[in-house]
């Protein structure tokens, strides 16, 4: 047998985590001695665990620590071990892969913190002795001779912190909520919203054409005008039917007044794309009077950033579409460091690739007609996520109510 002593540290019982290292221990069929441990004995104390892990050889003994270590468990203190990047865009072998959580690496006698904690990028170690400093780079940055982390020796992640009894979502039993009543999930969320606002963070909305088709672009519309969306991400389509819902007064070629589909009106996307093109952006569409109204027009005349991703499939795009999937990423990711709380309505694969982004102590909100978007973004890394099952007109029409903001015309 091999062993080796890992310690954990924080509101470890509170939110599971002395359980789950525990039980990844004995599921990779290792065992485990508590060494010491000490529980904190007010609300705000840590609480402290020394755990002697065995395992039966030194592969398995890292296999257990690697998994156990991403959870929060960490090793003793020794220096990290870094090795240069072979080339552009490639880690070198055995790198450190990422998660969301707080992390920092152990160079030269102390704990540097990881800046720009993301998932599934490597760790880089710049510079040496009182200046050095580390960061989280994804592969497709990297530059050659970047010192990289290898292995887990000298890494450190922190748990997610509990969810406190004077949190808005304290009452959120679980990630996924699909029979608790509806209108106090988002109380939560209007309050974590004002809490961010007053924390001085940015609000960040994620958006699909679903707003648009249900008619509750009015009610994102509502949000925006009211100062209550600070950063849009949403892809070709949401900004498309916007704007097509507000040259023609239809969605998808149906018509909001009657609900009916209009003669030639699966043309009129297509024309509202042209229309902007013509014009040159969105931008100059609203500058130009052309643009009147609509989530679109609301971003622009209040100052609201956006990002708008392009996939395979989109018609035209937009002129401000971004069509090359890693321009897109990096704009996002220029845009996530200021989010205090994202707010994701209708959209699986905008939500995964931001989820992706964020690190885990950014309150995530996720609001879709049916459970398995929040189940993809959670099994993804997003464990921080809390979901709302439930269509996102209802959502953002109760939303823009809590938050007492008008409702666009």
């Amino acid at each position: 047998m091999v062993s080796e002593t890992v310690s954990l540290d924080g509101h470890i019982i509170d939110s599971l985590t002395l359980s789950r290292v525990m039980d990844k221990i004995l599921l990779l069929d290792g065992t485990y001695e508590i060494a010491d441990f000490r529980v904190g004995r007010t609300k705000g104390d840590a609480s402290h665990a020394e755990i002697l892990v065995h395992a039966q050889s030194d592969d398995a003994l890292e296999r257990i620590l690697h998994e156990v270590g991403q959870i929060g468990a960490v090793r003793q203190a020794r220096q990290a071990r870094v090795e240069p990047a072979p080339a552009a865009g490639v880690f070198p072998e055995g790198f450190y892969s990422t998660t969301n959580l707080e992390t920092a690496v152990y160079i030269d006698g102390r704990w540097l913190p990881v800046a720009g904690t993301e998932m599934d990028c490597a760790i880089v170690v710049i510079g040496s002795g009182p200046a050095a400093s580390a960061a989280c780079v994804p592969i497709g940055r990297i530059c050659a001779g970047d010192l990289v982390v290898v292995g887990d020796v000298g890494v450190r992640v922190s748990p997610t912190a509990r969810v406190e009894p004077s949190s808005a979502f304290h009452f959120m039993g679980s990630g996924v909520s699909s029979e608790r009543r509806k209108e106090l999930v988002v109380s939560a969320v209007a309050r974590s919203m004002r809490e961010t606002r007053e924390a001085g963070r940015s609000i960040l909305l994620v958006g699909g054409p679903a707003i648009i088709h249900t008619g509750a672009g009015r009610y994102l519309e509502g949000l925006i005008r009211g100062g209550w969306v600070d950063v849009l991400f949403a892809g070709n389509a949401l900004a498309t039917h916007d704007i097509e819902s507000a040259l023609y007064g239809t969605s998808l070629g149906v018509d909001f007044q009657s609900g009916l589909a209009v003669a030639h009106g699966h043309e009129h996307h297509l024309r509202a794309i042209n229309t902007v093109r013509r014009c040159g952006s969105i931008r100059d569409a609203v500058e130009q009077g052309v643009l009147k109204t609509g989530v679109m027009h609301a971003c622009i005349t209040h100052g609201v950033d956006f990002v708008l991703a392009g996939s395979i499939r989109d018609d035209g795009p937009l002129p401000d579409v971004i069509t090359d999937t890693m321009v897109a990423q990096e704009a996002m990711r220029a845009r996530v460091r200021r989010v205090g709380i994202a707010i994701m309505v209708a959209t699986t694969l905008h939500s995964v690739a931001t989820g992706n982004l964020l690190p885990a102590s950014v309150t995530t909100i996720c609001v879709d007609a049916g459970a398995d978007t929040v189940i993809k973004l959670m099994d993804r890394g997003t464990h921080q996520a809390f979901g709302l099952v439930t269509d996102c007109e209802f959502f953002l029409k109760e939303l823009g109510a809590q938050l007492e903001v008008p409702v666009a015309d």
